[in-house]
């Protein structure tokens, strides 16, 4: 079978670049190596991981909130089964959805696992031992990335885990350590800690959320303490060790080689990050070679030193986030049809959702420092906020930076209720290369979260917030 161009993977930088690509007009196939569509993100990532925070967000307010409301409850309790089983309906779903957009666009879906004869002959191994090939003019690569696992952690899937098995634990555990204070990390152990297990996060450096604003950082710590989550900074993890019931789990302080922490808990999260996943694709058979961190590398129309391959995704350069891989889909199949496409990769958003979530799009005062840009900032918190006061969502806050002479916004990092939603604003203001005066004098509709950025935007200009 001839195509004009093979996708793959068929996470979100795949699907989305065989749609457009389909929309352009190229005869485009398909490669994914599991049975269902969507990759890590809507099968063990992005989709189910939501599905979960939001199921243990509503068993934490039920808990612990609904009285203020004038909601009593008697007999509440985790029907853990039920709550797994809700998040693999909603998965299911959205493979069901993505299945439908292949068949929409006239795309030839192959499930097994694709690498390269050559760069113009796609091989794909099938589960049942069975093989098949394809030709192709353009191959775009959208393997996606595998959580990484040092062999000294003896990762064994059922009490030392990753990202993977944390989706599909049966019952709430009594507690769990959580090697990483990053996103995945974060995210999944807010899940636990509100269905009520104890957590504890050691993390190598000294905050949580390192790339992130700094302030963000320590809002988030503050509600993540609350919520009862422990948490060890500069701490190096030397040795996990499962049991047939329990981990055991040493850490030694990177101030102090003296100072030693022992755990045992029932689980052992290892969540400090992820590696491009091209195992067995046969880039050698066309003349690809890998970075230092794994990485395919790619010029600036995401094309790869052999010509007609690109690469998008988790597989480049840059973060690894689902949006960013869907940008660079329509990109590449745009670059292919002779258009001339964009991606302002600085203005592509960054979230954590936690509750209340983590937000930012731009530069960090960090960053800018390093830089020597002159800046001015402005922060409103939640707390002063009529909304957040009515949902009772008071914790966090946002910041605005601005540039100190020309006041363009040069950052928008937002902790607290809808940040995820709220964080499009400040991506479309820096898109149009707004002021904070611009975002000031917007009418923000009353009484809303939005709010709070009008008022950080305020606070940027002149120190002028009206509610603070």
């Amino acid at each position: 079978m001839q195509y004009d161009v093979t996708v793959i993977g068929s996470g979100p930088g795949g699907y989305v670049a065989a749609i457009r690509c389909a929309q352009l007009g190229m005869r485009t196939a398909i490669v994914e190596r599991y049975p269902v569509m969507g990759g890590t993100c809507l099968n063990v990532g992005c989709i189910p991981s939501k599905a979960l925070l939001d199921s243990s967000e509503h068993f934490h307010n039920a808990k612990h909130r609904f009285d203020a409301h004038g909601i009593n409850l008697t007999g509440l309790k985790i029907n853990m089964p039920q709550m797994i089983q809700r998040k693999n309906n909603v998965v299911l779903e959205n493979n069901k959805g993505v299945e439908f957009l292949m068949k929409k666009n006239k795309i030839d879906v192959y499930h097994g696992h694709g690498s390269f004869v050559n760069k113009n002959k796609i091989r794909i191994a099938r589960e049942d031992g069975s093989a098949l090939e394809i030709d192709t003019t353009k191959t775009i690569i959208a393997t996606g990335s595998k959580p990484i696992v040092p062999a000294g952690f003896n990762y064994d899937k059922k009490r030392i885990i990753t990202s993977t098995e944390a989706l599909n634990i049966d019952r709430v555990p009594g507690s769990m350590l959580i090697i990483g204070g990053g996103v995945i990390g974060l995210e999944l152990g807010s899940v636990y800690a509100r269905l009520g297990a104890q957590i504890t996060v050691v993390e190598y450096l000294d905050r949580i959320l390192p790339t992130m604003d700094a302030d963000c950082s320590r809002e988030l710590l503050k509600s993540l303490k609350l919520l009862g989550m422990q948490f060890h900074m500069r701490h190096a993890v030397t040795e996990v060790k499962p049991s047939k019931t329990k981990v055991k789990v040493v850490a030694q302080s990177r101030d102090d080689a003296a100072k030693i922490l022992n755990f045992e808990v029932d689980y052992c999260l290892i969540a400090i990050g992820r590696r491009p996943y091209t195992d067995r694709l046969g880039l050698e058979n066309i003349g690809l070679s890998t970075d230092e961190k794994g990485r395919i590398p790619v010029n600036e129309h995401l094309e790869t030193s052999a010509p007609g391959i690109y690469a998008i995704g988790d597989v480049i350069r840059g973060a690894m986030l689902a949006h960013k891989a869907e940008e660079e889909g329509v990109f590449a199949a745009e670059v292919l049809a002779g258009q001339k496409p964009h991606i302002h990769y600085h203005l592509i958003p960054g979230v954590v959702y936690t509750w209340p979530e983590v937000a930012a799009v731009g530069y960090t005062e960090e960053e800018l420092k390093e830089k020597g840009v002159p800046f001015k900032s402005g922060k409103f918190p939640f707390r002063a906020l009529g909304r957040a006061r009515a949902s009772m969502d008071l914790d966090g806050m946002v910041k605005v930076i601005a540039h100190k002479d020309t006041d363009e916004i040069l950052g928008v990092h937002i902790v607290g209720a809808r940040a995820a939603d709220m964080i499009a604003e400040g991506v479309a203001l820096m898109e149009f290369r707004a002021s904070a005066e611009d975002a000031a004098r917007m009418s923000h509709a009353h009484p809303t979260y939005t709010e709070a950025l009008k008022e950080a935007a305020l606070a940027a200009t002149a120190n002028r917030p009206i509610h603070v």
